[in-house]
């Protein structure tokens, strides 16, 4: 009796100890399948990161670049026109950004007078013409207009006006044949920033005036395309510049939201110059950054440094530096040609969710 007792106790201690050593196996082979897991999304997280980083900055491109398009389309259609259009907004949001650029374009409209203009402060404007052919100044801005006579026969003015220069403000010199003789414009263009969340941070991408200017994280701001402004020779041997300036604006922010329907309306294009010019001046200042600016002046006398370089100034057609070589004082046209044909529009859109 006492042998089969011990018999029994010894065949269920075996079975225990195997039934504990399949349990520690499990448990090993488990803790082994954690570790592996373990390393192996440690090594490919990073890799994770940077594809989903990737994607991200390739959806924000592609909208930013819908974006664009539907603001030329929009831009080009009379007052009050639009359209809607569709976007996944999933990582990236939308703001605009008031009042970033500011451009002055001024230029004599005949040759029989040369005149400036130039602002003394916010309510008073200096006017002075060299023959004093001067007979109405006409202000405008996006409100009203002003038309104010002056003495035929002075060499400088100064006029007070009430106006305001939030958006846009044009003043022009005529004749006492109605004729135009002098146009002044200031503008102040706002734009739209696509942001998107990227691992290392944001990934920032400016709209403004046709232009598309791009940050990375701990990165400079780096225009990949400029403002549209282009200096073409015509079949007849005269040249012609162009320029287009686009104010894009939202009332609020949006995005973050999966698909979201975004309205572009147009608030009317505007002609600003159209015809041969004299004296041509013009200015563009960027509050984004301060490196903006600069990378303008650089890119739009490329040509012209090079010609200074090889001292072939003479034959030189296209844009050079009004006054300083550094374009700081703003831009002109330099030019064997008689006649430079200018051509200024400004596109107004709002966009809206």
């Amino acid at each position: 009796m006492e042998a089969k007792r011990g018999e029994t106790f010894s065949a269920s201690s075996s079975r225990d100890e195997r039934g504990v050593s399949e349990v520690l196996g499990v448990v090993m082979l488990l803790a082994m399948v954690i570790t592996i897991m373990g390393g192996v999304w440690i090594f490919l997280n990073p890799y994770m990161s940077d594809f989903e980083d990737n994607t991200n900055w390739k959806s924000a491109t592609g909208i930013t670049e819908r974006i664009d398009d539907r603001i030329s389309v929009a831009g080009n259609s009379p007052n009050g026109t639009g359209f809607k259009n569709s976007m996944s907004l999933v990582s990236t949001s939308i703001q605009t950004m008031k009042g970033i650029e500011y451009w002055t374009v001024a230029a004599d409209l005949t040759t029989r007078d040369v005149i400036k203009i130039k602002h003394m402060n916010d309510s008073a404007i200096e006017v002075t013409s060299i023959n004093e052919r001067i007979v109405t100044i006409e202000i405008q801005n996006h409100l009203e207009t002003l038309a104010l006579d002056v003495d035929d026969g002075e060499s400088r003015y100064i006029i007070s006006h009430n106006l305001s220069r939030q958006k846009w403000f044009m003043v022009t010199a005529y004749d006492a044949e109605g004729k135009s003789l002098h146009r002044h414009v200031d503008v102040i263009l706002s734009g739209l920033k696509v942001t998107t969340s990227l691992g290392m941070g944001d990934h920032q991408i400016a709209l403004i005036n046709n232009a598309v200017i791009e940050k990375f994280p701990n990165d400079p701001w780096t225009i990949a395309s400029m403002p549209t402004l282009s200096f073409t020779h015509l079949a007849n041997g005269d040249v012609r510049l162009a320029i287009l300036l686009t104010d894009a604006h939202s009332i609020r922010s949006f995005g973050g939201a999966g698909k979201t329907s975004i309205e572009f309306l147009s608030l009317g294009p505007m002609n600003l110059f159209s015809g041969p010019a004299y004296n041509i001046h013009f200015s563009a200042h960027s509050e984004l950054h301060p490196v903006v600016s600069p990378q303008y002046h650089e890119t739009w006398l490329q040509d012209y440094y090079l010609h200074r370089s090889s001292a072939t100034l003479t034959t030189y057609d296209g844009i050079a530096p009004f006054e300083r070589a550094s374009g700081a004082d703003g831009f002109t046209v330099m030019t064997t040609s008689p006649v430079v044909h200018f051509e200024v529009d400004l596109q107004r859109v709002e966009v809206n969710t």
